[in-house]
């Protein structure tokens, strides 16, 4: 007998390595992930474009914390060019929405009159980042969003940011694959600390702001 996923046992899983996909949204299962190799964006090599970081400075998008996990993962599981299916299913959802309640998942959304145009989430634990999926619905929004999340990381003392795998996308902010077993050696050490995700306000802070602690700009 399949065992059911709670919340309690979805954050040991991420504890040691493994996290959930379900093959699509209509999909009733979930099985557990471990690729051979993780991708991370190391926190002290993120990389900003210049033009992106025009673009945060500008506070072109009111930027909001947990303020509508629903909307976003509605984004992430939403459709997309180049992406017709998602593999956020009910069960996901469910898990997700428990510990977004708990305080263990986070949103970052990009707002822009009164209306959510891109955002990511994840889950915190100790001091790692899960970052779990990301959608955009304007230019640059889940770029501005991905620039809050790592300024407001590295101020609030987290030491790993896991991104699963990598792309193309990922790949300009500095993202690289390594290892699962260094993974396992990083993982173990950023669980056991003690970060702050609300170092910075829930409502959010001005871009110049989530760009201080960040140090490769070109």
């Amino acid at each position: 007998m399949t065992t059911p996923i709670t919340p309690e046992l979805l954050l040991e899983a991420y504890e040691v390595g493994f996290f959930p996909m379900s093959e699509d949204a209509d999909d009733p299962g979930v099985f557990w992930v471990n690729p051979p190799m993780r991708g991370i964006i190391p926190l002290d090599q993120f990389h900003v474009p210049r033009r992106l970081a025009r673009t945060v400075r500008q506070d072109v998008f009111e930027v909001r914390i947990d303020h509508d996990f629903d909307a976003v993962i509605d984004g992430c599981s939403a459709s997309a060019p180049g992406r017709l299916s998602t593999w956020i299913n009910a069960d996901i959802r469910r898990l997700y929405g428990t510990l977004f309640a708990r305080g263990a998942c986070h949103t970052v959304e990009c707002w822009r009159d009164g209306a959510l145009v891109g955002g990511l989430y994840g889950v915190a634990l100790g001091g790692a980042f899960f970052g779990e999926s990301m959608f955009s619905r304007e230019r640059d929004a889940s770029k501005v969003a991905l620039v809050h999340l790592v300024g407001r990381l590295i101020a609030g003392g987290f030491t790993l940011l896991d991104t699963q795998f990598i792309t193309e996308h990922l790949r300009q902010f500095g993202a690289t694959e390594i290892p699962a077993a260094d993974y396992r050696d990083q993982l173990s050490k950023a669980v056991g600390e003690k970060a702050d995700f609300y170092c910075w306000p829930a409502a959010g802070v001005a871009g110049a702001l989530s760009l201080q602690p960040v140090s490769h700009t070109s």
